[in-house]
């Protein structure tokens, strides 16, 4: 007499040999569907592999991942001597969904709340801080961008490859969160030269890029409520930290000497920290003064507070030679120095770093530890090897001769096209400089109408905590070829033309 089975035919269930879904998860989907609808009972028996492998022309593996998966997930229980069968644990409301699961369960991953998140109070001030640098950019005239197809991704490429072969198996597992130390070595020896930057390897810190370190900085010096001077204008992203640590943003004039220093004093006296680009100021490109520069690190010294030094971009310098960091300067262990690669070479690297005071060495590593554990190992190898071996000098050094010529393109279009009235600043240093507007243009209808026509042009008033006393444009020209900047900066001056 033949055997009868035990278990339900489960006829309905097809797949498709030709559907992109692979043929396993096809199965899976089937009978997660069948179970969830109630078509196929708690307790109920599955076929065997063999058997549903043979109903539907598939090999027996693709049915045993399906089965595995499904059992991982707690849909089907499987028992020696019991077979596999629908488990009889899952609770009422689950077997009761409607049969089309496309309208009675929420599609993957969607996100839909029966009530507003309860955030933090600091997680409310993150989440209100506006981001723009994931959105598509205009092709012109990005100041955040370098010139990438200028960068020896040959070169790179061969010392990556030396990082996989000389990297021991024992450094694979979680590495110090300092950073790699060949690579704070590296920037030990090239800092000094570089930036007039005093330090050894063990005063630096390796960051995923810039922002984290003024972040980093913001949550671990600063209590609610603390006074921060800030440039005005200035770069959006300290902005961004300081709202985040719940600060108080005093906003300080900053003119052709750079910051006002006296201003800030009289503004808030008893200010905690504050952050300064003084080689380059972003954005307006002009330099600190030493008088300047010298007085803030008095009087950071007399009230215990803290200087956060941006050097992001000062290497490319048209002018004379590079001016040294404040840094190099400060004798009371007062300046946090920020670093990044960002311009250097490509903002896709996300490495940057920090120089610390003594004071401030294991606190930072602890911070950094208990953040994220550390940078990725293996950009910082060969970011180290492309510093050892002489490499970002001598890129820094063809680059600064090709941005050199492109700002003098740029400024050389715009000042035949427009004329006197429209005149520029900042153009000593750095990857962008200003386009002053005349008095009384709107920067924004300006910005918007250029975007409008495919050209970023930011606005200069975009930056500023409070109201500028004249308009204007920030315009990069590193990452476009001499040829593009023509076209566009003809194109720019058309628009621009229009408010004159």
């Amino acid at each position: 007499m033949p055997k009868i089975a035990d278990y339900i035919t489960l006829n309905h269930i097809s797949v498709d040999p030709l559907a992109s879904l692979p043929l396993y998860r096809q199965l899976y989907e089937g009978l997660r569907r069948e179970i969830l609808t109630g078509t196929l009972k708690p307790g109920m028996r599955l076929p065997s592999t063999r058997a549903f492998a043979q109903q539907l022309s598939i090999s027996r593996n693709t049915v045993s991942i399906a089965y595995t998966q499904l059992l991982t997930e707690g849909y089907i229980e499987s028992k020696v001597g019991s077979g596999t069968r629908v488990t009889s644990t899952l609770p009422e409301d689950t077997l009761q969904v409607e049969a089309d699961l496309t309208i009675a369960l929420p599609p993957r991953g969607a996100d839909a709340p029966a009530r507003p998140p309860v955030l933090s109070e600091r997680g409310q001030a993150i989440a209100k801080i506006p981001y723009d640098w994931e959105r598509p950019r205009a092709a012109a005239f990005d100041s955040a961008m370098p010139s990438v197809d200028g960068f020896p991704i040959k070169e790179w490429e061969r010392l990556l490859h030396g990082a996989w072969r000389e990297i021991a198996s024992a450094d694979l597992g979680y590495y110090p969160a300092q950073g790699y130390r060949p690579l704070r070595e590296a920037l030990a020896d090239y800092l000094p030269t570089a930036r007039g930057v005093r330090c050894t390897a063990a005063h630096i810190l390796i960051t995923n890029g810039a922002q984290q370190a003024v972040t980093l900085t913001a949550n671990l010096l600063l209590n609610r409520g603390d006074p921060v001077w800030v440039e005005n204008p200035c770069y959006p992203g300290i902005r961004a930290a300081l709202s985040g640590a719940l600060a108080r943003r005093i906003p300080v004039p900053v003119d052709d000497e750079g910051l006002d220093v006296a201003a800030g004093m009289a503004l808030a006296p008893d200010a905690r920290l504050v952050y300064v680009s003084p080689s380059h100021q972003y954005p307006l490109g002009v330099t600190m003064s030493l008088t300047r520069r010298l007085q803030l690190l008095q009087w950071a010294d007399d009230n215990d507070a803290w200087i956060v030094e941006d050097d992001y971009d000062s290497e490319y310098r048209y002018s004379g030679y590079p001016v040294p960091a404040v840094q190099g300067l400060d004798q009371a262990g007062r300046v946090i120095y920020v670093g990044t690669f960002s311009k250097v070479l490509f903002p896709a690297l996300r490495i940057g770093y920090l120089v610390l005071p003594d004071a401030l060495v294991e606190p930072f590593h602890a911070a950094r530890a208990h953040a994220d554990r550390g940078t990725a190992l293996f950009e910082q190898a060969v970011l180290a090897r492309f510093i050892a071996n002489g490499q970002l000098a001598r890129h820094v050094r063809r680059m600064r001769t090709q941005y050199a010529v492109r700002q003098a393109l740029l400024v050389d279009v715009i000042a035949d096209e427009l004329g006197d009235q429209w005149p520029m600043s900042g153009t000593d240093a750095g990857l962008h400089f200003v386009l002053w507007l005349p008095v009384g243009v709107d920067d924004v209808a300006v910005s918007a109408a250029l975007q409008k026509e495919g050209i970023s042009a930011p606005a200069l008033s975009a930056f500023a905590l409070q109201p500028l006393a004249r308009g204007g444009l920030v315009l990069g020209f590193a990452a476009l070829s001499a040829d593009a900047l023509v076209v566009r900066a003809k194109k720019l001056c058309g628009v621009v033309g229009r408010f004159g």
